[in-house]
């Protein structure tokens, strides 16, 4: 993992955090649970990070959810 996906990951798992009213580790497990961090988000770094955080937390959500995360 590059250094710029590793910062957007981090980021990200602190947008959700706040978004959801959860700690960043309560986020960092559920996305290890749908392997989120892995399987998504750094795979199309390229892409997502040029999203807005809003579109790319939507994103997460719906990606935790199909995969049977509960929020």
């Amino acid at each position: 993992m590059s250094k710029e996906a590793f910062s957007f990951v981090i980021y990200m798992i602190h947008i959700c955090a706040d978004k959801w009213q959860m700690s960043p580790a309560q986020v960092y497990h559920k996305l290890c649970d749908a392997d989120c961090i892995d399987g998504y988000l750094v795979p199309h770094y390229d892409v997502l990070h040029t999203q807005g955080s809003d579109y790319v937390a939507a994103d997460i959500k719906e990606y935790l959810l199909n995969r049977g995360i509960s929020l």
